[in-house]
């Protein structure tokens, strides 16, 4: 659909239609992520395996994600998102239901690789198409929708692949949930019409190729996105046993509390949507909140603290780092030149799955060596850090592209 007739339909009906769709393969892309590992325990018995090497298929799902990503991201800027995230997406449904039929664990490992493969395009392809298609005005909230989307991909694959692998079987289950893909692909290409490619890049605008990604600027933002996961990686890994360790809290509560960090941090996501639409200061709101989780984080880790008041302490932490999320996304799609959306999100969001495969082993050494009480204070560190990445980035991009500079502070 030409960007034209884009404008012609109705806006605000349009972008909705346009995020539902996006969204709904965002959300497929993180449930098919986090699916496997409730299966371990039936697939050690039936293909007499062990743990670690049933841990290996989430791995390499993840570790192939990863990885190619970035080369996706060219691809999606020379050719179109639209095929990509077309083929991606069924490619990705497919290999998890063909598991359903699998013989035995090599099968599976296969599998796990091709589903990584279909998932490496979700990234690069939503973000060039949301860039390409929604409205300037709303681009906050739909970034914010993206982002809120795989969370809930996230929260919810354990637990309806646990309930329907006993309620059907995990081969049923397997061959169901892959499916649902099909219809999701089938909606995306009825609705193409409605998805635009980004804009092309200027013909003066130099950097067409891997040297945009090797900028200062989005080495900056790639280490901004890592460090961020690296400490959100410390939290979700061992706030619980931080806060049993340290202040006695037991586990029961200590959850509550991690669940509370992580309902936060949802919400958080769309409240961070809804101001970036409404206000240029992305980087004095990212900095403000990102300060506020660090003195809470702080809290919750250098003073004696009651069950209940642990569970405000991380909810508000959750909270002020989710909504801090929306407008650093926007803040990296205002600096890509452009055109090169996909290159650089496919880049720079590879830093998420990195960092988040970082921090577990370090941490847990030092809770093993008897140091809980340097957990969170190396969290708060670390999203200390990030926020001198991001600073140092916005004024690299500042410098590299005068001619489109970001919005003044």
């Amino acid at each position: 659909m030409p960007p034209a007739d884009l404008e012609d339909a109705p806006p605000h009906n349009r972008d909705w239609r346009i995020i539902g769709l996006i969204g709904t393969g965002h959300f497929l892309s993180h449930f098919y992520m986090l699916c496997l590992a409730p299966l371990f325990p039936l697939w050690r018995e039936e293909f007499g395996v062990s743990y670690a090497a049933l841990g290996l298929s989430v791995a390499l799902m993840s570790a192939v994600t990863a990885l190619l990503q970035t080369p996706v991201g060219f691809l999606v800027d020379r050719h179109g998102a639209r095929p990509y995230l077309v083929g991606g997406t069924l490619l990705m449904a497919l290999s998890i239901s063909a598991m359903a039929l699998a013989p035995n664990y090599w099968v599976i490992l296969g599998l796990s690789i091709l589903s990584g493969i279909g998932n490496s395009v979700i990234h690069p392809a939503d973000y060039a198409i949301l860039a390409g298609s929604i409205n300037k005005s709303r681009m906050g909230r739909a970034f914010a929708m993206h982002t809120m989307t795989g969370n809930l991909g996230f929260a919810l694959a354990p637990p309806v692949i646990a309930v329907l692998a006993v309620s059907i079987g995990w081969r049923e289950s397997l061959l169901l949930l892959g499916l649902l893909g099909v219809p999701v692909v089938g909606a995306i290409l009825l609705q193409s019409r409605i998805l635009a490619d980004q804009a092309k890049p200027r013909a003066k605008e130099g950097g067409l190729g891997a040297e945009v990604l090797f900028s200062r600027t989005m080495l900056l933002f790639f280490a901004f996105f890592l460090l961020s996961a690296m400490a959100g990686s410390g939290i979700q890994a061992f706030l619980i046993t931080v806060l049993d360790q340290m202040w006695g809290i037991p586990v029961a509560v200590g959850s509550m509390a991690l669940t509370g960090y992580m309902a936060g941090n949802t919400t958080g996501v769309l409240f961070g949507g809804w101001f970036a639409d409404r206000s240029t200061r992305h980087a004095s709101f990212v900095i403000g909140l990102t300060l506020v989780s660090i003195t809470l984080l702080l809290m919750l880790g250098s003073f004696p603290v009651s069950g209940y008041a642990a569970v405000a302490l991380a909810l508000g932490a959750g909270f002020a780092l989710g909504a801090s999320r929306t407008p650093r996304d926007v803040m990296v799609k205002d600096a890509a030149p452009s055109g090169q959306i996909g290159k650089v999100f496919g880049f720079i969001s590879s830093g998420l799955p990195l960092g988040g495969a970082l921090t577990p082993v370090p941490f847990g050494l030092l809770l093993d060596a008897g140091h809980p009480h340097l957990v969170l204070p190396l969290v708060a560190g670390l999203l200390a850090l990030s926020l001198l990445c991001m600073g140092s980035a916005r004024g690299a991009a500042r410098a590299e592209k005068p001619v489109r500079p970001l919005p003044a502070e």
